[in-house]
């Protein structure tokens, strides 16, 4: 077991066991877990706690992350399990007009069959864990001004990161508490992922968007990957010499599944929350963030679709950006409408006043915090004064990837020039030499110009509309645009330029664009590729912000720890810090809930919501095997996947657990540590329960395991795999 130090001693934070009945909330981290044991014996939990500390044993030592999806292993084999929206990716990169696999589905029979997940894919384990606070920001001259603090502490993480690598691990210093606390993550990174399985489009996101985010729900989110490494059992990258990761530890799966009230934990890597910011940085997500994401991804996703009839090759290359563009349009509808409708904003309004009232109840505390909140509403002012420009300016990247692309590369070289990898920009330290190329190779699979180019003209578009105090003046002079400019003028000007940046780039050429990430600056720059000059003329802009944004994270750096410090003082009991990616354990109950008035959403879905939803076409066709199987079941088919509960096959189910993105795919276990289900969402009406958890009506989504294995045994054909798992003899 690995040793790993406490989260943080401070008394306040510990609490009688009498508070531990309130709700399910907390995305904990694993070695809290012990502290929860009277929560957890409430609740009907007879095993032991400090299973969860344990990062190798089980279950920990099976869940992983696939760096933005949570998976774990269910086989001796290093087979994996997670969601099918996390093999879209994998899918859209196998995928031709001829053998479309997002529509269709993959099943490899055998090992030789398993393809590819392509470059950058990986699979991290995650070894240790380990508080190195001390080494972070300890003994830090109080007279250094904001920038130096911020380069202190970066030059500490990439030394304390590098020390950690040097087993061979891939490492990450990450911030707790707003950086109250420090944590070394090591984890084991494998590179060779192949995926084995994945159902059609009609199982995997049956219902669609329409569904997203929405119960009841019918959606068979699964796929399953494999780990390859070299036969030296170490990670490797991609070779068919490669052989299975045999992974300390798997999940075992329990076919008799769950029932009402019973007992589950997640386990995974969810991504961000922000329950600990103030109400300030809330406000500019309500009034401001959410509504132009919102605008602006509608607009997108009318873009791509338009573009994506010319074309089925299109839409292959459109399908994973259109898929995440909607996800995250959902969601941001329902985060904002929880954050105004359902007064999230204004609770946190007066949650701040009361912290403010309990600092300056006491002489002690307006001493040591009373500046805090003063000073971080002043940083975030300064923020706000350029934020239309600052977004579309990081538009203009995100856009095109013929413009990041010429960038990366312009950026690789000046750091490449460095001679001491402790001085180069943490994204650029030779640790990520490989990523950048993988990433390189991996885009030329969803590269087009036509698509590069439409993206590109919105986010234009934008720029021409800046107010005149916010523009961007070296795009303002390649593109002729001026502020107020009429909007006809302003589009045949943008055309007229994107008419000349796209003639006179090879960007969207492989060998073209992979070779310059080999050059130096001189001769990336004497290339006079359109794409690097204007990557160039953007480049002192982005120099500029970088070293605006490196001041205020040296600001904050001395703000924000106490302002969590007072902000937990307050609160009270032991309290899970917001989610940054790191492996945390949440649990909870089966259950359903009251959603509105006189409408009563019960825990399970079953089969019988597939026969009823099914149209034929669209967002609800499922596939006619499956149907003909719903069918033999009807007729009398026995299956050991009956619910007894339900009378019926379950598909989906409702739980209490608190999570987010980033959790999609993390596993289901029951109270003995089984396999039982997968989580892939959370409900439209909570969830803004990023912001403020909602204690009575939070619910998560999980796809129910029993479904899963009915499927593979009665639709799909793959007893091989339930073999594989144990489920078979």
């Amino acid at each position: 077991m690995q040793s790993i130090t406490r989260l943080l001693t401070i008394a306040v934070l510990f609490i009688s066991a009498g508070s531990f009945l309130v709700a399910d909330e907390g995305m904990w981290m694993p070695q809290q877990i012990p502290d929860l044991a009277p929560k957890l014996k409430a609740m009907g939990f007879t095993g032991n706690p400090a299973a969860f500390a344990d990062l190798t044993g089980h279950p920990m030592g099976a869940v992983v992350s696939l760096g933005g999806c949570s998976a774990s292993f269910i086989s001796p084999e290093g087979l994996i399990v997670t969601n099918h929206h996390c093999a879209v990716g994998a899918l859209q990169y196998n995928s031709t007009p001829q053998k479309n696999l997002l529509v269709d589905g993959f099943l490899a029979k055998t090992r030789d069959e398993e393809i590819s997940n392509g470059p950058g894919a990986r699979v991290y384990v995650t070894q240790s864990v380990k508080d190195v606070t001390e080494a972070i920001t300890g003994q830090i001259d109080p007279k250094l001004d904001d920038r130096q603090r911020h380069d202190l502490t970066d030059r500490r993480i990439k030394e304390r990161t590098a020390a950690c690598e040097a087993g061979g691990l891939r490492c990450r210093v990450a911030s707790f508490f707003g950086g109250h606390k420090y944590y070394e993550i090591a984890q084991l990174e494998i590179q060779d992922v192949r995926t084995v399985y994945a159902p059609a489009v009609g199982i995997g996101n049956f219902g669609g968007e329409t569904d997203n985010w929405r119960w009841p729900r019918h959606t068979g989110d699964w796929s399953f990957f494999r780990a390859y490494v070299g036969k030296d059992g170490k990670p490797a990258p991609y070779s068919k010499d490669n052989v299975p990761f045999k992974p300390r530890q798997i999940l075992k799966i329990q076919p008799a599944g769950v029932k009402s009230g019973d007992l589950v934990f997640v386990v995974g890597y969810p991504g961000r929350t922000q329950r600990h910011q103030t109400y300030e940085e809330v406000k500019l997500t309500t009034e401001w963030t959410f509504p132009r994401t919102i605008k602006n991804y509608q607009d997108q996703i009318a873009i791509l679709e338009e573009i994506g009839k010319q074309d089925k090759e299109l839409q292959i290359k459109a399908a994973s950006r259109l898929r995440g563009l909607n996800n995250t349009l959902t969601n941001r509808r329902g985060m904002l409408e929880g954050l105004v409708k359902g007064g999230i904003l204004a609770q946190k309004q007066k949650a701040q006043k009361d912290l403010e009232t309990w600092i300056a109840a006491d002489p002690a505390r307006a001493k040591q915090f009373g500046d805090v909140l003063p000073a971080l509403r002043a940083l975030q002012a300064e923020i706000e004064k350029t934020r239309e420009r600052d977004a579309v300016f990081a538009q203009l990247f995100s856009s095109s990837t013929l413009l990041t692309s010429a960038q990366s590369a312009y950026l690789l070289s000046i750091e490449k020039a460095k001679a001491n990898d402790m001085d180069r920009e943490s994204s650029y330290q030779q640790r990520d030499w490989s990523r950048i190329r993988e990433g390189q190779e991996r885009i030329q699979r969803t590269l087009d110009a036509r698509l590069d180019r439409v993206l590109l003209r919105y986010a234009l578009g934008l720029a021409a509309e800046l107010p005149a105090d916010q523009r961007i003046a070296p795009l303002d002079k390649a593109a002729g645009l001026t502020p107020g400019m009429a909007k006809s003028d302003a589009a045949k000007a943008i055309d007229s330029y994107l008419d000349k940046l796209y003639a006179g780039t090879k960007m969207a050429d492989r060998d073209y664009r992979l070779a310059l990430f080999d050059k130096p600056t001189s001769e990336i720059l004497a290339t006079k590729d359109s794409f690097v000059e204007l990557a160039y003329a953007l480049d002192p802009m982005y120099q500029a912000e970088r070293v605006a944004d490196k001041k205020r994270q040296g600001a904050d750096s001395r703000l924000r720890p106490r302002y969590m410090q007072a902000l937990l003082q307050k609160e009270g009991g032991l309290v899970a810090p917001d989610a940054n990616s790191t492996l945390r354990v949440t649990f909870g109950q089966i259950k359903g809930v009251d959603s509105k008035d006189g409408l009563y959403w019960k825990p399970f879905t079953t089969l019988a919501g597939i026969e009823q939803k099914h149209t034929g076409e669209g967002e609800f066709d499922a596939p006619a095997r499956e149907l003909a199987a719903i069918k033999a079941f009807r007729g009398g088919k026995k299956t050991p996947f009956l619910h007894p509960e339900v009378g019926d096959v379950p598909v989906d189910f409702l739980s209490s657990v608190d999570t987010t993105g980033g959790n999609s795919g993390s596993p289901t276990l029951n109270g003995k540590g089984e396999l039982v289900g997968l989580l892939f969402d959370g409900t439209f009406d909570t969830i803004a329960s990023d912001f403020l958890y909602d204690k009575v009506r939070t619910r998560s989504i999980h796809v129910d395991f029993r479904y899963a294995l009915w499927v593979m045994s009665e639709v799909d054909g793959a007893g091989h795999l339930l073999k594989e798992m144990g489920v078979l003899d």
